[in-house]
């Protein structure tokens, strides 16, 4: 029993207040709860007063505790704050995670059958291969929607069983227990931070800090705690797979957890992550408050970001605390090697470190990095306004300008090569351009000048070298817009009605907005090519006819549609997969994002390019 010392006067430090980030603990996500506290000076801090450095000789000790309840219970996998009721047998029988096969109701059950479906196909797939009989399993997994209705009809309901009572074996717990009224409290952590497991689904957590006094090892007044929730499975978002667009390639849909690029391939990833700064409750009122909080998406995007398995990584809205805090050492723990830029200073206000930014990621093993372009809208505002705007509005014309958006450019060299024995000891270069484009949208003209200013820079690469291209990113341009007409068409409709607005006639004459780059839309292809041996109709009734364009890479309440685009240089490199579209029925729930299995408002673009050979352009 640890002795509790007391201090006389109250002179010692003291813990004010215990608050915790989110209101509901999430499995695999860290909890590190917020520690308010009074040195004897009275001075208030908030930092981690560790044994080794303590603080007017006292120190912190921390315990974690999961709270068993002798009323057990099980959490809905769709909507992890309900409670279960029914539990689907056909998990149980395929070995899917017990947590997966909990439903709050039967409706709940039936509206997220498309989804779950795809668990049993892969758990078949997986049975199959190790000579396992199918039986009820496939029945249920190849059944379809139209076998569920709301209540259940049929052979499905004979897959669900009711009344959940447990949530399998009582796992071995740490040694440290303690019983309370109707509750065995088992002791899961010692340190300040916490990682909840998938043992603590269903239960509380108790975290509890107490000061210590070095000399006596004694503790000084009783326990400061706080209690979560109870913990959660981290929702699964739907699982998207690689679509072969290319008729030479007839090998179906590619499984992106078990598929590496092939000989002579590779894969781009393109990503808004939505920045922390910008992900509040305000805005994504409609979000969660714990799915919007940081210490939740960034482990759900870490997961997304790994589970494709792209060569080239290319994020937007990068944190530049986060890009070097977290972003860059996981990422390189699988073996990326990472560049950023972060945005330029002159707009923002505060502290640098919110300030967002483009990073670019690329496989050790595939890539080596030969050059880093960094491209300053703000600089290139600057020498225009000096160029062709009278002294007089030149302040007028720099606010409008000067926006604080930038673009980073690699150049690499791939350490694969698929042009033949002919071309050996030749380099393949690759550039890729990654951007993040002005947001307003009623400052078209700036957009446009800031995309024309992008390719001109390109163009100034692509002549110094022949080297494929690849432009990635944010545009905040709609396809028929300018900007997107500008990337896809190398110029623009001279009589398009955003042309009027350019109040500093920085857009004349229209007919120099142009470029030679043979740039093509990467996703157009679903809607130009036929796929061998894979149905591409699904994909393109979540295209749009018009402009061969997704419906949309950004959805939230206020707004849907494209406005994020991965092009190429069609001459140099061709499109042989995509990753498929989501549609409102894969984002579940009320279709708007970022949600709790979706953690940024945008989705990702994947595209696998193969270089063609030098003899071919």
């Amino acid at each position: 029993m640890t002795q509790v010392k007391s201090a006389p006067g109250g002179k010692m430090l003291s813990v004010l207040r215990v608050h915790l980030p989110s209101e509901i603990p999430i499995v695999g996500c860290e909890i590190t709860p917020y520690v308010l506290l009074r040195r004897p000076d009275g001075v208030v801090l908030t930092d981690d007063v560790s044994e080794a450095a303590p603080v007017d000789g006292y120190f912190l000790r921390y315990k974690w505790y999961r709270i068993q309840s002798d009323r057990r219970a099980a959490i809905c996998s769709v909507h992890p704050t309900e409670q279960a009721t029914l539990q689907c047998l056909g998990c149980l029988k395929s070995k899917i995670p017990v947590a997966k096969s909990y439903h709050c109701s039967p409706k709940c059950f039936s509206d997220a059958w498309q989804h779950h479906r795809v668990l049993h196909e892969r758990a078949i797939s997986a049975l199959n291969e190790n000579g396992t009989e199918e039986e009820e399993l496939f029945r249920f997994g190849s059944g379809g929607s139209g076998m569920l209705s709301t209540a259940l009809s049929g052979s499905a309901s004979n897959l669900v069983q009711s009344s959940v009572v447990n949530n399998g074996p009582t796992p071995v717990y740490p040694i440290g227990i303690e019983k309370s009224s109707g509750e065995t409290w088992f002791e899961v952590g010692c340190s300040r931070t916490y990682t909840a497991t998938a043992d603590d689904i269903g239960h509380v957590l108790r975290f509890e800090c107490i000061v210590v006094d070095v000399e006596t090892r004694g503790t000084v007044r009783s326990p400061t705690s706080i209690m979560t929730s109870r913990v959660i499975p981290a929702p699964t978002p739907t699982p998207r797979r690689l679509i072969p667009v290319n008729a030479a390639d007839a090998m179906g849909h590619f499984d992106l957890d078990t598929r590496t690029s092939s000989f002579g391939t590779f894969t781009v990833l393109s990503y808004n992550i939505l920045a922390d700064t910008y992900a509040t409750s305000d805005t994504y009122n409609y979000c969660p408050t714990w799915a919007l909080s940081w210490a939740y998406r960034r482990q759900n995007l870490l997961r997304e970001i790994i589970g494709y398995h792209a060569d080239i990584i290319c994020l937007q809205e990068v944190q530049n605390n986060h890009f070097e805090e977290f972003f860059a050492p996981e990422l390189d723990k699988h073996g990326y090697q990472a560049l950023y830029k972060k945005r330029t200073t002159e707009v923002y206000t505060g502290s640098s470190q919110a300030i967002d930014g483009c990073a670019t990621f690329f496989r050790r093993d595939r890539f080596s990095h030969v050059k880093k372009y960094e491209v300053e809208f703000n600089k290139a505002a600057q020498s225009l306004t000096d160029a062709i705007i009278p002294a007089a509005q030149k302040k007028l014309a720099l606010n409008r300008l000067i926006k604080d958006n930038i673009a980073l450019i690699a150049v690499l060299e791939a350490k694969f090569n698929n042009h033949g024995t002919e071309n050996l000891g030749k380099r393949q270069l690759l550039c890729v351009a990654n951007t993040h484009i002005n947001i307003h949208h009623d400052l078209k003209d700036v957009k446009l000048w800031q995309v024309h200013t992008l390719l001109k820079g390109l163009e100034k690469i692509a002549v110094s070298a022949d080297i494929p291209m690849l432009v990635c990113g944010d545009f905040n341009s709609t396809p028929g817009s300018t900007s997107h007409g500008l990337l896809a068409m190398g110029k623009v409709d001279l009589l398009h009605p955003d042309l009027a607005v350019d109040p500093l006639g920085i857009l004349r004459p229209p007919s120099k907005l142009t470029h030679q780059l043979p740039l093509v839309s990467a996703y157009s292809s679903f809607a130009r090519m036929a796929g061998a041996g894979y149905d591409l109709d699904p994909q393109r009734k979540r295209m749009d006819p018009a402009t061969n364009e997704p419906l949309f890479t950004n959805c939230t309440r206020d707004f849907t549609g494209t406005i994020d685009y991965i092009f190429y240089t069609a001459d140099s490199l061709t499109v042989e997969s995509l990753l498929e579209l989501l549609d409102e029925d894969s984002l579940r729930k009320d279709t708007a994002l970022p949600s709790p299995e979706w953690s940024s408002d945008h989705i990702a673009l994947l595209a696998e390019f193969r270089c063609m050979p030098r003899n071919r352009r």
